[in-house]
């Protein structure tokens, strides 16, 4: 891609890449941290709810105050993309109503897209998409997370010829985990609620990593870009460790654990019986891939991939993956080359609200990572078919009936959703 020597021409004119950061959480700040070596890239602007606390977040990560004077700090995202002052907005509230609304905004302004708010992604990605590209901007999920990861191995599988059997990521998990709230969270991280609180580790947000939520989200990421579906009963979270994929993520009828070829899955890094997995994946991304020959068989054994029995499968990974301080891939290959690092290019999976616990009527949802609701993996036919409330816009909505434990929330189940301008995009998703 050559991006470096583009950006060092970009420092040589004086003429960096200037970007405009919504949101200086956690991710937020690992991306402001490679900024001040960064030549031939700028951060023009950072919209936050709390200006003081992004003004505070540079300075933990290392920025002189120099440049942090030179930066405009406001809670004003929508005046920051109408200023004509950024070329790229980078998207990392988490939020997936303010992050629909922050993306049309961009769109408006023709300033290209990086959603870290795979919330968003998920939730209207397609219909914001469709809207970039007619708009002539650049609209892309965001390299360091997993999802675009995973997709560039996809990616890379596909083009050189080999079929995609499976593809996903790491993580830690067991079944009892999707019952997990915010006050049960740090037993589970080995931290006290006081040592989180201090850390500034928000117990909802890591909740969600924990309850299967995000991993759900991720998955759903990868299938609408890449068209791999997802399992017919949700992530089966197999354990595997980084030797075993080609072995286990292969089809049932090969001796694996899946449906059918082309699925996305999460691997998990314990047993069930809490053991650890050997050499877990659990930080990092996979795609395993087949043979399409007895040639290109023989190639994986000469060469000392890691296969399945048969010689066949085999898999590659990423081990880790360094989430915001690789997020200036996404932006320079935006603002540069025109290109995106993952997109999502249709429907193809959703993820629904499923109760953790037995609901009565009268109860309010807290949304993801909360006490009341974890999101699940299904097809977007799926979704569409029991009316499926999804996990982004599981907040606030007031139960109208009981639903048990482990079933769906359906329309049917809430309220009118208050946000009526997100329900409309979200209809224009045609389902694939």
């Amino acid at each position: 891609m050559y991006l470096y020597d583009q950006l060092r021409q970009r420092a040589d004119a004086s003429r960096p890449v200037r970007v405009g950061l919504i949101g200086a959480g956690k991710f937020g700040s690992m991306f402001l941290s490679q900024v001040p070596t960064t030549p031939g890239l700028s951060v023009a602007a950072i919209a936050d709810l709390r200006p003081d606390n992004a003004r505070a977040a540079c300075r933990s990560v290392g920025w002189p105050d120099t440049l942090i004077a030179a930066t405009e700090f406001s809670d004003d995202a929508a005046a920051m993309m109408a200023s004509g002052k950024v070329d790229v907005v980078v998207e990392a509230t988490g939020n997936p109503i303010a992050g629909i609304r922050h993306a049309q905004k961009a769109i408006e302004n023709g300033v290209h897209i990086v959603m870290v708010n795979v919330e968003a992604d998920v939730l209207a990605g397609a219909a914001l998409a469709e809207q970039a590209r007619k708009a002539g901007i650049v609209y892309s999920m965001a390299y360091g997370d997993q999802p675009a990861l995973t997709i560039e191995m996809v990616e890379w599988a596909r083009a050189t010829g080999f079929e995609v059997i499976a593809a996903g990521k790491g993580t830690k998990y067991l079944p009892a985990y999707h019952s997990s709230t915010p006050d049960t969270v740090w037993d589970h991280y080995g931290l006290t609620a006081e040592q989180a609180s201090a850390a500034g580790m928000n117990s909802q947000m890591f909740n969600s990593f924990l309850d299967g939520t995000k991993s759900a989200l991720e998955m759903a990421a990868i299938s609408n870009a890449t068209g791999l579906s997802a399992p017919s009963n949700g992530l089966g979270f197999p354990a595997a460790g980084m030797d075993d994929l080609a072995h286990i993520l292969r089809p049932q009828s090969q001796g694996g654990c899946l449906e059918s070829k082309g699925q996305v899955e999460v691997v998990t890094s314990i047993e069930r019986d809490g053991r650890p997995v050997h050499r877990d994946l659990r930080w990092g991304v996979y795609v395993v891939i087949e043979a399409p020959n007895d040639y290109a068989a023989a190639c994986f054994k000469q060469y000392g991939m890691n296969t399945d029995a048969s010689g066949r499968y085999s898999a590659m990974y990423k081990p880790f993956h360094l989430i915001g301080l690789e997020l200036n891939i996404s932006i320079l290959s935006a603002a540069l080359l025109g290109q995106p690092t993952g997109m999502t290019k249709g429907y193809h999976s959703d993820v629904v609200a499923t109760a953790k616990r037995p609901l009565k009527a009268g109860e309010v949802l807290d949304g993801e990572g909360g006490f009341t609701v974890w999101g699940k993996l299904c097809s977007a036919r799926q979704s569409a078919e029991i009316g499926g409330v999804p996990i982004g816009l599981a907040h606030h909505l007031k139960l109208t009936r009981d639903v048990p434990a482990g079933v769906p929330i359906t329309w049917q189940d809430v309220g009118d959703h208050p946000d009526t301008d997100i329900l409309a995009l979200r209809k224009k998703m045609h389902v694939s």
